[in-house]
């Protein structure tokens, strides 16, 4: 095992199944490596795109770098994320005050107005 960045995530080195070629191994794992390779770049593509809005460019840098957006206005960091989003400094502090927002209370669907279903009709008297 191999602990992957201080974030305390533990990756396994692949191992060969049972009865695996060692050329078939190596070829998986070349494989996989691959498409690891290619899955990075795609979210390097996606991060500074601009079809992409703020908010989802930064997640997608918090993701690639496994570190959240830091929360002083004043932290280096700001401008390396704005630099790699193609954003600028301002707009990943318009994200920052937007994170800092408490959420907003959820919207709850008003009942029905009683009053406005006619009374049942009362069994008559007996006779």
């Amino acid at each position: 095992m191999i602990m992957d960045k201080p974030s305390g995530f533990v990756r396994s080195e692949p191992v060969p199944f049972a009865g695996e070629p060692a050329a078939d191994f190596r070829a998986r794992v070349l494989r996989q490596q691959k498409e690891a390779a290619e899955y990075r770049q795609r979210e390097l593509v996606e991060q500074a795109s601009i079809l992409n809005p703020p908010d989802v460019r930064i997640r997608i840098w918090e993701r690639l770098h496994e570190i959240r957006l830091p929360r002083d206005a004043k932290h280096r960091l700001i401008a390396v994320i704005a630099a790699n989003t193609g954003l600028s400094v301002e707009q990943v502090l318009d994200e920052q005050r937007n994170r800092s927002k408490p959420p907003a209370a959820p919207i709850v669907a008003a009942e029905p107005e009683l009053a406005a279903t006619p009374p049942a009709a009362s069994p008559p008297p007996p006779v």
